[in-house]
């Protein structure tokens, strides 16, 4: 008998790419595919149930198909079908209360992933160049999504020491971008004209939602040979951006405002539906975040397809040209550089892209 995965919120593209994957792993007989919404992508030969992560049936649906290996994908920062945050919230942190009190009542159950963020570590202007997993956060985030993992791996914490039979493994994924991506930042960069932060140029991470699909894979599963895939782990391509390279190579032009100012910007374009603007993003959007994955690469065993540039560089074309031309940009930046050698000195020899 192989195993049998249930997996949360796969009526969002990733959840829905992430059941398409692992039920060809030949170790896997079923995937039960759970959301209260009805995707409306294709799920392939998965067993789809309607159901409310919110809601104790879930602990039927965890009895009655002998679910061995939990993957909880229902932990997100941006509502589903015009969904309030009120209702995100409720998912995020209720429906994990949920899902782990069922976990906790079922014998079968022996393995739980939880998709966590790196928001957990907040972001602040005395905040380290490198957060590791176990660097504590020098400001706790205050609200939004932030807050909300810092609650989920709380409770999952606590459901560790109640279940130690339980192989638990949260990942702390950096913000994801692909072609598909659906997130706050990627929205923010889907702007034609990006606002930043007046005298800030923070550095980005990102990781590739194809990274994603792989390691969520391997935590789903028992570790290989001189690995081990219990615990946490920051997920994040190699390099950094910052966030003026990134509005280069979208081609998108930038207009730094005061704090102030942007925040202000930032409740208009949230009121008109434009792109969640929140207080949180506006603390990335200034100090910025970089994770260590050294964890990753050495017990988890894994090292990323794409580089965040890569990443960066895979989104950006899924996006189309923006309003300036990245190559003309970088040409005319260069170009501008190169006058103060005018009469003596030599030029740059590196891109400004």
């Amino acid at each position: 008998m192989g195993k049998v995965v249930l997996v949360t919120g796969v009526a969002r593209q990733l959840g829905g790419r992430f059941v398409r994957r692992i039920q060809r792993d030949p170790q896997v007989d079923r995937v039960i595919a759970v959301d209260a919404v009805l995707p409306e992508h294709h799920l392939g030969e998965a067993e789809f149930v309607q159901a409310d992560i919110r809601q104790p049936t879930i602990a039927r649906v965890l009895a009655e198909h002998s679910v061995d290996t939990v993957v909880h994908m229902d932990v997100t920062g941006i509502a589903l079908g015009g969904g309030s945050r009120t209702t995100v919230k409720e998912t995020n942190v209720i429906g994990t209360m949920q899902l782990l009190g069922a976990c906790q009542k079922s014998p079968s159950v022996k393995r739980l992933v939880v998709k966590s963020s790196t928001n957990v570590y907040g972001s602040a202007p005395r905040d380290p160049a490198v957060f590791s997993e176990t660097t504590p956060p020098k400001s706790l985030p205050s609200g939004g999504f932030a807050k909300d993992t810092v609650e989920v791996e709380g409770y999952v914490r606590g459901f560790a020491r109640r279940r130690p039979d339980v192989a638990v493994c949260v990942l702390r994924f950096a913000n994801i971008l692909g072609p598909s991506a659906d997130s706050p930042l990627a929205s923010y960069f889907a702007l034609p004209v990006l606002p930043t932060v007046f005298g800030y140029d923070p550095r980005l991470q990102f990781v590739h939602e194809d990274d994603v699909i792989e390691v969520l894979r391997i935590a789903s599963h028992d570790p290989q040979r001189g690995t081990l895939n219990s615990g946490t782990f920051n997920i994040a391509g190699d390099g950094v951006l910052l966030l003026s390279q990134c509005a280069r190579r979208l081609g998108r032009p930038t207009v730094p405002l005061l704090l102030p100012a942007l925040s202000w910007a930032g409740t208009a374009v949230r009121t008109l539906g434009v792109t969640d603007f929140s207080p949180e993003q506006l603390r990335l959007l200034t100090h910025g975040r970089v994770v260590s994955t050294n964890q990753m690469r050495e017990t988890l065993g894994y090292k990323p397809r794409y580089s965040t540039a890569e990443t960066f560089a895979d989104f950006a074309r899924s996006r189309g040209p923006g309003l300036l031309p990245p190559e003309a940009l970088a040409g005319a930046v260069d170009r501008i550089a190169a006058l103060r050698f005018v009469g003596g000195g030599h030029p740059p020899t590196l891109s400004a892209n």
